[in-house]
């Protein structure tokens, strides 16, 4: 089973629309797609945006996997409150914390880490976005420390650090030190993927395509030409879908 771990929609439309999304995914190929918000919303309208997820994942349960988001500029009390909602009332399988769009460092012991303490109590997991566009706010190393203290608690390092100035090798060095870390090779290069595997093992890594960002049917093609004769059947289909099964136990 091919899954995709990191997509966006949002209730905006177009390109983001969940039927867009669909078609985007029977084109690639792709089974199932874990699925966030876009962050374009203002203030408390994450509340919809996070609902969106929601309609959608009951509309389609078996092509769509729900995650959260939660937003502490807003407030750390209503960032509290979009975890327990996504958690109990929504049922996602985790809470995404993005400190580059957002604007606030994960680790701040004001606003991140309150929230990061709420998802942990949950039994969920975590996902960070983790790249070079707001480097100082989503450094993997501010990540690791998260991902100590919670070491029962799955941390999706989203985009692994990315292109540009890249991260990639920083995400690979913390994720030596933090075996509940996963790698979502989304938005990143070949090099990193291939690079992350070697290092950490096929099983510390995730497919992930970024959509609509990028397109999943380009990126998918990228990971098979990548992944042919650098690794084994089983490994490839651990990256493809069996590792944020097993991690989210879908």
């Amino acid at each position: 089973m091919i899954i995709d771990a990191d997509t966006h929609i949002s209730p905006t439309g177009g390109e983001f629309s969940v039927e867009k999304h669909l078609e985007r995914m029977a084109r690639a190929g792709i089974d199932k797609t874990l699925v966030w918000l876009r962050p374009d919303y203002e203030g408390t309208g994450i509340e919809g945006h996070n609902k969106y997820i929601y309609d959608a994942v009951q509309k389609y349960p078996d092509k769509l996997i729900g995650f959260g988001w939660a937003d502490p500029t807003v407030s750390v009390k209503h960032a509290l409150k979009m975890v327990r909602i996504c958690t109990e009332e929504y049922g996602f399988y985790g809470v995404k914390m993005n400190g580059a769009q957002n604007h606030y460092y994960i680790d701040d012991p004001e606003l991140g880490l309150p929230v990061a303490e709420a998802i942990a109590g949950t039994g969920k997991a975590i996902a960070f976005h983790i790249g070079p566009d707001e480097y100082e706010r989503t450094h993997p190393f501010r990540a690791a420390k998260i991902a100590r203290m919670f070491p029962e608690t799955p941390v999706l390092m989203v985009h692994m650090g990315m292109t540009n100035v890249d991260l990639n090798n920083a995400v690979i060095e913390m994720a030596l030190e933090c075996p509940n870390m996963a790698l979502v090779g989304s938005a990143t290069t070949y090099k990193a993927i291939l690079q992350a595997i070697e290092t950490l093992g096929a099983s510390r890594v995730c497919f992930g395509t970024d959509a609509p960002f990028q397109w999943p049917h380009v990126v998918r093609a990228m990971y098979n030409s990548a992944l042919e004769g650098e690794v084994t059947q089983k490994e490839k289909s651990l990256v493809m879908g069996g590792n944020i099964a097993r991690i989210l136990k879908l």
